[in-house]
């Protein structure tokens, strides 16, 4: 049994920081790779950022551009994501999610079918 606890949402002002923390807890074997997602009222889940942590590197989403920072301090600790400068059209719940990618079988990292553990989600709301 795998648990993801995602903290550090709030409702924060248009140009303002959030630091997002996922937490991984249990059965953790076989798992390398931890991904942050987003969904906003009305539209797909979307990927932000993945990291992977057995080679310790990252890729972003297409939309991204440079504002989020997906990292981990220490082996086996939490994933973070770090974003700046946020604008209203980041308002969505974010999800953390962990898989292996050895059952992706090439597939893109951002499908949310590639990941079985997810946490509850944070929200972040962004206002102008």
């Amino acid at each position: 049994h795998v648990q993801l606890v995602e903290s550090g949402g709030g409702s924060v002002q248009v140009g303002d920081s959030l630091t997002l923390t996922c937490v991984i807890s249990g059965r953790t074997a076989g798992i390398d790779s931890v991904a942050w997602f987003r969904q906003a009222p009305t539209k797909e889940r979307e990927g932000v950022a993945i990291f992977y942590m057995a080679r310790r590197s990252r890729a972003y989403g297409d939309f991204v551009k440079g504002r989020f920072t997906i990292s981990q301090d220490n082996p086996g600790g939490a994933i973070y994501l770090k974003i700046n400068a946020l604008k209203p059209e980041d308002t969505a719940m974010y999800y953390c999610a962990a898989g292996s990618t050895a059952y992706w079988y090439g597939k893109p990292w951002a499908r949310a079918e590639n990941y079985i553990h997810w946490g509850q989600g944070t929200q972040v709301t962004v206002s102008s």
